[in-house]
């Protein structure tokens, strides 16, 4: 059960995302168009802050760092960033909520009979008693960066990904790294490359 406290695009979101398990880092989601030739795109730019729902006149400094990861990872595809005519534009968001998640499992309490094992296994819970089960709340924060890439020609989404992690106290205290690793592993899901440099709408 989650309960969203704001998915609000806002500084300290951008500062404090997608720590993750320090084992398992974001989960990550991503998605594209079958239909659509990838290797007629070779230049990208970022869409403005207007055009990605930003009523700031400036990019914070989670923003500023997510564009320099993702133009690392499009650079080294391929891709060339330009300031007009780009064949792909950028979308990203990033947002926080407050998450709670509601876990069970067997109690510790057991048949008196039986106590000699607790503390070392749980029992067999045929030993145990009707009730021997614990429910608690974990509540954490849970950050998610979304990126798109948008066919600038057609205005037509081609690609989307999303990296969900929780925000842990590793993540406040290197929130570059942070971005930096959940950008890097959306991109592992990017099977493109630039196309060729002569190709064009109609090769």
């Amino acid at each position: 059960m989650k309960s969203v406290n704001s998915l609000a695009l806002v500084a300290a979101a951008g500062l404090a995302l997608l720590g993750g398990c320090a084992t398992l880092g974001p989960q990550i989601q991503s998605d594209y168009d079958p239909s659509v030739d990838f290797s007629r795109f070779q230049t990208f730019a970022f869409m403005g802050r207007e055009e990605r729902g930003v009523t700031r006149t400036y990019d914070t400094l989670g923003d500023q760092r997510v564009m320099e990861a993702v133009t690392q990872e499009l650079t080294a595809r391929g891709y060339r960033k330009v300031e007009e005519n780009p064949d792909l534009l950028v979308n990203f968001s990033m947002s926080t909520e407050s998450v709670e998640e509601v876990r069970s499992a067997p109690s510790s309490m057991v048949h008196p009979g039986y106590a000699w094992r607790s503390g070392f296994y749980y029992p067999w819970p045929a030993y145990s008693y009707p009730y021997a089960y614990e429910t608690w709340v974990d509540r954490y924060e849970e950050g998610t960066l979304y990126i798109d890439l948008v066919d600038a020609e057609r205005k037509q989404l081609v690609w989307e990904a999303r990296a969900v992690g929780r925000v842990t106290q590793a993540t406040r205290e290197d929130p570059a790294g942070a971005l930096d690793e959940a950008v890097a592993k959306i991109f592992e899901r990017y099977p493109f490359t630039a196309g060729p440099a002569d190709a064009g709408p109609d090769s």
